[in-house]
């Protein structure tokens, strides 16, 4: 019987494989969740992007780390450090070869 429905995830992972500017989307989109108080979500969608580029291993040697406290501090679960969750964005803007600036935006005071 042929499958009538994709698993999301698969869509997600095919699109970051084969669309750089994606790919390059969705770290951007993480790094702000991170930034903004949104520590879980930004870990699964690292997790994410860097599964469909890179993969657990070459990040493990990029920082010097065990490929499955990777696996682990990218995980709904994980609690990983500061200086390691680092490590890990700056090894994946390195292999995406993007860098990225940061803005701050000031709201309006709400009384």
């Amino acid at each position: 019987m042929k499958r009538l429905t994709v698993d999301s995830a698969e869509t997600v992972q095919t699109r970051i494989k084969s669309d750089p500017v994606f790919a390059e989307a969705l770290l951007r989109e993480a790094t702000d969740l991170f930034l903004n108080g949104e520590a879980e979500a930004a870990r699964l969608l690292l997790r994410d992007v860097v599964n469909a580029t890179v993969g657990f291993e070459q990040i493990a040697l990029a920082t010097r780390r065990p490929s499955k406290s990777i696996h682990r501090m990218l995980s709904a679960r994980g609690n990983p450090t500061m200086e390691s969750l680092a490590a890990v964005f700056s090894a994946i803007r390195g292999a995406l070869g993007v860098s990225f600036e940061t803005h701050t935006v000031h709201h309006a005071k709400v009384a």
